[in-house]
């Protein structure tokens, strides 16, 4: 009865921010970035909020479960290069070349950024079909929980939770998913820390743990431990490099309302970040407490029935279920614009006002929901598994362009095409043929992505020397003064 009622107060929040956020959307703008008008703050927790989704709680904790102690280096990779760095390095850029080129999404950015339409329709196109496979990830893992911890079938809580969301993002856009991703933020963190101290105090402490788990088998404890070298580093990469070519986190940096609050927010998201260590943390301790269990994606809702009172739990249910709903909802909007504004309208050539780019808007948000939907009732593979294969080819297709984009005049249409495709393709065949050498698709992507980007942008036609000034701000334009 307590998990019912601490959800049913949450989702009742969640639907008025949906229809709050509806008053103040009024041109496509505000529908896909806010109007560029979010604080620090709401940015940072949002942004940790759409990147440690249920898929790292529970796909986190699976991974800590099946490979022990050394995953924690994922969590923490996850804090130094997936946001510190990843603000440092990027926020800034992005912030000011999206608004000098009056673009909203990622397959805009390229689109204008390389003068190429090819550009933006291939990296949409792969957002669109990719996102949806890290959409069921997320289903999936919020399934879970509300199979374990309330005994709800496991096709009801994917139906109860996608439903949910789909109708806040349609409704309310932008502005719903990032202040329903700030109170998410903070549901997700004090409901994450409640477990993992619960967690120690059941287990003995951490000197406990260790010893436990060099009991069941050494290589839970040592670094890199039955995981090996390959599989540890390439999953590092792939959930925190990787970050930098992931729209609906690059996206944040669009609608930040200034970049005088960058220092604020790059502090906020790496405090934020250091949640990303616990789940792998508590995974591990499940390895203690349940030693057998049928799925390692099972860990992390089997430990908090075990460990935390009803009120407790229903906290941390609310906490994943936070988790899951604001990447979700942050991945619909993503898609929707790819669909809607860069293939729809630039792809097709069909103009849209703004009450009709709104309807559109909607429309997509609550299609591509409804896919995931049927998708995720029987989905494949582990979460982390299922996290990991989108987010490798989406950040092969999409980090260099991004990276290079913003520092490097010298990047040509041709490069970022070349990068694109050779990128996203090797890393599809080296994940078709079963990550050779353990080593995951996204490494051998990324690598020719970047060999490709450089080699033909030194050997292909330069772009216009006007296109560069107005990009990097060298010559007067009314959007260059941010």
């Amino acid at each position: 009865m307590v998990y019912i009622v601490v959800l049913a107060v949450y989702l009742a929040v969640l639907i008025a921010v949906g229809f709050l956020g509806r008053r103040g959307t009024k041109t496509v703008e505000d529908f896909y970035i806010g109007g560029r008008n979010i604080g620090a703050w709401v940015t940072a927790i949002s942004f940790i909020a759409a990147y440690f989704s249920s898929v790292v709680i529970i796909g986190g904790g699976g991974f800590g479960y099946k490979y022990g102690m050394s995953t924690v280096w994922v969590g923490a990779s996850n804090v130094l290069l997936g946001c510190t760095l990843c603000w440092i390095i990027l926020c800034e850029r992005i912030r000011l070349f999206t608004r000098r080129l009056s673009t909203m999404t990622v397959p805009d950015f390229f689109g204008k950024r390389f003068i190429s339409k090819e550009a933006r329709v291939f990296s949409a196109f792969i957002i669109c079909i990719f996102m949806i496979v890290y959409n069921v990830s997320i289903l999936k893992g919020m399934g879970h929980i509300f199979e374990v911890l309330m005994g709800i079938p496991y096709l009801w809580g994917v139906l109860i939770s996608g439903l949910i969301i789909v109708f806040y993002v349609a409704v309310g856009g932008y502005l719903a998913v990032v202040w329903t991703g700030f109170i998410q933020g903070w549901i997700m963190l004090f409901g994450i820390a409640l477990l993992t101290i619960m967690t120690l105090k059941e287990v003995g402490g951490f000197a406990s743990v260790h010893s436990k788990l060099m009991t069941i088998d050494p290589g839970l404890v040592y670094t890199p431990g039955i995981w090996g070298w390959a599989g540890l580093v390439s999953y590092c990469l792939i959930v925190s490099f990787g970050v930098w070519g992931m729209p609906q986190l690059m996206v944040r940096f669009y609608s930040i309302k200034t970049t005088k609050v960058l220092k604020i927010g790059t502090v906020v998201a790496t405090i934020g970040g250091c949640m990303a260590i616990l789940p792998y943390f508590n995974g591990a301790c499940a390895r203690i407490l349940y030693p057998s269990l049928p799925s390692p994606d099972l860990a992390i809702p089997t430990l908090t029935k075990l460990v935390l009172s009803p009120l407790g739990g229903a906290i941390f249910l609310a906490g994943v279920v936070a988790a899951g709903m604001s990447t979700f909802s942050s991945v619909l909007i993503v898609i929707s614009s790819s669909v809607v504004r860069d293939i729809y309208e630039k792809g097709f050539g069909k103009a849209l006002s703004e009450s009709e780019g709104l309807k559109k808007g909607r429309l997509w948000s609550t299609i591509i929901g409804a896919i995931s939907l049927l998708v995720a009732i029987k989905p494949p593979a582990m979460v982390l598994v299922l996290c990991a294969f989108s987010w490798a080819v989406i950040a092969s297709t999409c980090l260099w362009p991004m990276l290079f984009g913003t520092y490097w005049k010298g990047t040509t249409r041709m490069g970022v095409l070349a990068s694109m495709i050779g990128g996203c393709v090797t890393a599809l065949l080296w994940i078709t043929l079963g990550n050779p050498f353990g080593i995951h698709g996204f490494i051998p992507g990324i690598l020719i992505g970047f060999i490709l980007i450089i080699v033909v942008s030194i050997f292909t036609q330069k772009l216009p020397e006007e296109h560069i000034k107005r990009v990097w701000g060298e010559e007067e334009h009314p959007t260059n003064k941010i």
